[in-house]
């Protein structure tokens, strides 16, 4: 494996350097996997405790010879990529972060380090608020009409997902921080146009695996007050001096000032004419005689 090292924008490398960074940062993370992986297995049983908390006393079952064997390794997996994701984000950030120029850099390195830790809080809300409510929902929905056995396969896979698609939504702020430090929307347009951004948190909220309204409406809460949260700490890093160009942008600008002189009276020579030095509008004046 190649040392790794780190890369300076103005440096230029190779295709072939590049892959071979590529390949070292790569074999950093399957290592991490590789332990993860391996102390989530010794401790399963303490792993599959954790998972089975939301349900209340209810033991998911197995329907197959090896399907516990299966199962276990498989929720391991999940567990170990939710250990080492910190170790992706970081050997990501270390390969991609040369690429940005010194002023990009500033902007993005503040909003890297939150990204583990919008991760890390998403994870922990899908874990004591989001599920429990969502299972005891679903779980209870005409349960009389019915015998409720639970998979494991299909429960643990269904709480991974869940987990995680709500930590990846919760790096709104860092796109949203990313999008307005760079310069490519201001504050005042994600203001006026917010309520397109709530249009499309629930349209991502209907799209969790839960596919009910008790996990809709638990994954749009936060996701709104983290829009409205962004919004403020973008305005509050907002450097650009308040010139009157987002009226501009926004379509929001009155009338022009400057516009045709038959727009009314406030322009050059209004309604009335131009005015004459003494003040004495042209279309008062006597009509000029004829010799």
């Amino acid at each position: 494996m190649a040392r790794l090292k780190s890369v300076s924008h103005d440096e230029e490398l190779s295709l072939v350097d590049h892959l071979d960074e590529l390949r070292s940062r790569l074999i950093v993370v399957v290592i991490a996997f590789g332990v993860a992986f391996a102390v989530c297995f010794w401790q399963n049983h303490y792993v599959l405790a954790a998972l089975n908390r939301p349900l209340d006393g209810l033991i998911p079952v197995t329907l197959g010879v090896a399907e516990q064997f299966t199962t276990t390794l498989t929720v391991a997996a999940y567990a170990a990529i939710l250990l080492i994701m910190p170790v992706f984000l970081h050997q990501s950030y270390a390969f991609l972060l040369p690429a940005f120029s010194p002023n990009e850099r500033k902007v993005a390195l503040p909003l890297l380090l939150m990204v583990p830790v919008l991760f890390v809080g998403g994870v922990v809300f899908g874990y004591f608020v989001v599920l429990p409510n969502a299972i005891s929902f679903l779980l209870g929905f005409n349960a009389e009409e019915f015998n409720v056995m639970l998979r494991a396969r299909d429960y643990y896979s269904f709480t991974a997902l869940t987990l995680v698609a709500i930590g990846i939504l919760f790096q709104i702020p860092v796109g949203i921080l990313a999008v307005t430090r760079l310069g490519i929307i201001t504050p005042r347009q994600l203001r006026k146009h917010r309520r397109y951004a709530f249009l499309g948190i629930a349209v991502v909220a209907m799209l969790l695996p839960g596919t009910d309204p008790v996990t809709m409406l638990l994954s749009m809460a936060p996701l709104v007050v983290l829009y409205e949260l962004s919004v403020l700490l973008a305005s509050a890093f907002d450097r650009r001096p308040s010139d009157g160009t987002d009226d501009e942008e926004d379509g929001d600008e009155g009338p022009d000032d400057d516009g045709d002189p038959h727009d009314g009276p406030g322009g050059d020579g209004g309604g009335l004419g131009s005015a004459e030095p003494n003040g004495r509008p042209d279309a008062l004046r006597s009509p000029a005689r004829t010799p």
